[in-house]
Parts: C-alpha cells; sequence; structure tokens
C-alpha cells in the first residue's frame, strides 16, 4: 500500500495539471499543447519532486523512504503526462480532449477507491468529492479559454 501512496501525489498532480493544459490550450496549435505539457512533465514536476523531497526531509524520514517518495512522484508524473502527450499526437484534439477526460476520471476514480477501501472510509464519498475537483478544473480550463480567445 505504501507504493500507491508514492505515486498518488504525482499521478493526481500530472492529471489536473495535464487536463487543464489540454483542455485549455486547445484552441491553440498542436505544438503548443504538446510543449506546454513537455514543460509541465520536465519543470513543474522536477519542481514539485524537489518540494516533496523536502518535505520528506523535514520529517525526518530516513533517506530510502525520501528516494522512494521523490523518486515514484517523479516517475508517476513523467508516465501520466506522457499518457496526455500521445493522445494529443495521435488523435484529433477534440478526440484527444475526450480520451483525456476519459483517462483522468478513471484513474482518479481508481486512486480514490483504493485509498479509501484501504483507510475504511466510504469510497463513493471520496470519489464525487476528488471528481467534482477534476470537474471544477475542467470547467475553469474551459472558461479561462474562452474569455481569453475573446480578447
Amino acid at each position: 500500500m505504501k507504493k500507491i501512496y508514492n505515486l498518488s501525489f504525482g499521478v493526481t498532480s500530472a492529471i489536473m495539471t495535464s487536463l487543464a493544459i489540454v483542455i485549455g490550450l486547445s484552441g491553440t496549435s498542436l505544438t503548443a499543447i504538446i510543449t506546454a505539457l513537455l514543460i509541465i512533465a520536465i519543470a513543474d514536476n522536477v519542481s514539485d519532486s524537489f518540494g516533496i523531497h523536502i518535505y520528506k526531509e523535514s520529517e525526518c524520514a530516513n533517506s530510502k523512504e525520501v528516494t522512494q517518495t521523490t523518486s515514484g512522484n517523479f516517475i508517476a508524473r513523467v508516465i501520466t503526462t506522457g499518457i496526455f502527450i500521445l493522445f494529443v499526437i495521435i488523435f484529433p484534439i477534440n478526440v484527444a480532449i475526450i480520451f483525456s477526460i476519459i483517462f483522468s476520471v478513471i484513474s482518479i476514480m481508481w486512486m480514490s477507491y483504493f485509498i479509501s477501501v484501504h483507510q475504511k472510509k466510504n469510497p463513493y464519498t471520496s470519489i464525487l468529492r476528488h471528481l467534482t475537483i477534476a470537474l471544477v478544473i475542467m470547467i475553469l480550463s474551459f472558461l479561462l479559454r474562452e474569455i481569453i480567445t475573446k480578447f
């Protein structure tokens, strides 16, 4: 179970950020979307991984746990963002958005369910709460795109 916790932040962060990029930049070129996703996969990922590394050190975690958490986050984010990049490369943008949403919803549901069951909490409440957050991110990304393209 410890491994899912090491990956959960990275996967969730990559899903939310990548989904926002794909939806928010869908009116631009594929080059712009792919570039933004690559920046997220590298620069934002290193930043978050470094933040997690420092946080784990501040908890006085042993070096093995710090390394596992940091590397787990980094790898999870690269792979997850890579999936969004593949969707954008392989499919027309409208189809890539649909695949991105489906992938995001399934991933969030799966992680929410798995963690809730392990913690002996109601998984449906957790799933609903987490999907609501994802929906808000999607709506805000869409609205920002619409507002900015009007100017």
